[in-house]
């Protein structure tokens, strides 16, 4: 019997966020540096990039706590295209001109100005367009019907100084669409400047799909399972959550103690009410998952532990210790995707770090998602630890060096015990880059798929380091300071090594 998995083949890819990526005019966007990115990778025939959430980030730029699970990030936003395609044209190229080409990072600031600016000029510039275009925008809202109140939201925002929305004044926070219907009408076009961002970001990104397509590369996205509390999904939807109309938590997500931390982890996004979820027959989720699959080809659905059961905690709880496992329906969410979906498999990959129960194994193997496996994880001298490489016995799985949390494998290798060092150096292939000796090792594996962060790929220390969990500064800001043609020999050298072990796509 065939395995009815997204992952058919021995194959190669490669982690990097658009952001961090060359061709911007502050970080990358989705303009030709990406499509240049997807040609790099169909020339060494690396057939997979993956990346994390598209959407819009919290104020300490991290997309896993966004204002919205639809949008998309307005950094991400190419000036060129909508200059080149005459949809910005009263220009003062003062505004808009490129900074930041040979800096290792970005800055939030600047990135969320210049957004501005060019919502602005499309505004501007919008009376002049053409009633094709405008028909086409309007029948895209008419489809898009989550940009009606993620458009409102945003301005709301703006008007309260990025207050959450629970401290906003009670018509507001209560979302009282009379009330705000009147209001409206006098915000309609910073409203309507809102809404013509997401939708050129959202067509320059279907454009890079279908690029990628075209040159044989699958795009693997990301889905952090929780919402942000601060959401317009919470605000629009509070019937969905635990949480009061006013904004109070009532109970809140976390994970139980554990090895690493005494008093467990408490995210203080509100949990599910599954018995809701249910009864309107998981429209929210479909919804929310039929939006990613229109962005990506597979899915990389994080904390999926989640969908077979959750930690919930009290709303007002300090810490994570007195909370309770609750079951979550994750075999009828996941059979209703399926029918939606219209395949035999789903195009998922289980995010199932962590201590993974047997109830979650059942669920993945069930229905045949990849897990992950992350090597930085696996040398702890336990011979029966799971992502060892002797352990990692079926094919469908998803092998990283490390993720966007993980530090960068040199600096991983770095700070190893010097015991551990010396049983890596007798047990597997070893040279003097600790980065690729942990690729290599990754690629021998049977796993499917292979991926390495870019940062491993080009032998980076943490200075270059995409995020560092519990910590709330210089996270998400990394870029690569060098073009695509100067990291050109580490990738063919990726490439290489990758055709050494089977992974490289016909």
């Amino acid at each position: 019997m065939s395995l009815k998995s997204v992952l058919k083949n021995k194959s190669l890819g490669i982690l990097v966020h658009p952001s961090s990526l060359p061709g911007g005019s502050y970080c990358g966007t989705f303009g030709e540096g990406a499509k240049d990115w997807i040609k790099k990778l169909c020339k060494y025939k690396i057939n997979h990039w993956q990346f994390l959430p598209l959407t819009p980030t919290d104020s300490t730029g991290s997309p896993y706590s966004s204002p919205s699970s639809f949008a998309l990030n307005p950094w991400f936003l190419d000036v060129n295209k909508l200059i080149e395609e005459n949809f910005i044209i009263s220009l003062n190229m003062r505004d808009l001109q490129s900074i930041n080409q040979n800096e290792d990072h970005f800055d939030f600031d600047y990135a969320n100005n210049l957004s501005k600016k060019l919502g602005e000029y499309l505004l501007f510039d919008w009376e002049s367009q053409s009633e094709m275009r405008k028909t086409d925008f309007y029948l895209w809202n008419k489809k898009n019907t989550w940009v009606e109140d993620y458009s409102i939201f945003m301005v709301l925002r703006e008007k309260f100084n990025m207050l959450p929305w629970w401290e906003w004044p009670l018509e507001f926070k209560q979302k009282e669409n009379e009330f705000i219907k009147t209001w409206i009408k006098d915000k309609k076009n910073e409203i309507l400047k809102t809404k013509l961002i997401q939708w050129h970001l959202d067509k320059q990104w279907k454009e890079i799909k279908v690029f990628a397509k075209t040159n044989g590369i699958t795009l693997i996205g990301d889905l952090p399972f929780y919402v942000s509390r601060d959401s317009v999904d919470v605000w629009s939807n509070k019937s969905l959550f635990s949480i009061s109309q006013n904004g109070d938590l009532l109970y809140q997500s976390g994970v139980p103690p554990d090895y690493f931390s005494s008093t467990g982890q408490l995210w203080g996004t509100p949990t599910y009410y599954w018995a809701k979820h249910k009864s309107t027959a998981f429209r929210w989720w479909r919804k929310r998952f039929k939006r990613q699959f229109e962005l990506v080809d597979i899915l990389r659905l994080d904390h999926f532990r989640a969908l077979a059961g959750y930690w919930r905690v009290d709303g007002n709880a300090q810490n994570a210790i007195n909370g309770s496992w609750i079951n979550s329906p994750g075999k009828e969410l996941l059979n209703i995707l399926k029918k939606d979906l219209k395949s035999d498999y789903l195009p998922i990959i289980a995010e199932d770090l962590g201590v993974i129960t047997k109830d979650v194994e059942i669920l993945r193997d069930n229905y045949e998602l990849p897990g992950m496996k992350i090597l930085q994880f696996a040398f702890d001298g336990n011979d029966n630890n799971p992502y060892l490489p002797k352990n990692i016995e079926k094919e469908n799985w998803v092998v990283y060096t490390g993720t966007h949390d993980n530090a960068t494998s040199t600096s991983w290798w770095d700070c190893l015990d010097i015991t551990i060092k010396n049983h890596i150096k007798d047990k597997y292939k070893y040279s003097n880059d600790p980065s690729w000796n942990l690729m290599e090792i990754g690629m021998s594996t049977k796993a499917n798929l292979f991926i390495s962060p870019i940062q491993d790929i080009l032998s980076l220390d943490d200075s270059s380091r995409l995020n560092t969990p519990g910590t709330i500064t210089n996270n998400w800001r990394w870029k690569l300071n060098q073009t695509l043609d100067e990291i050109d020999m580490n990738l063919k050298k990726y490439s290489d090594l990758g055709n050494n072990y089977g992974r490289l796509s016909n």
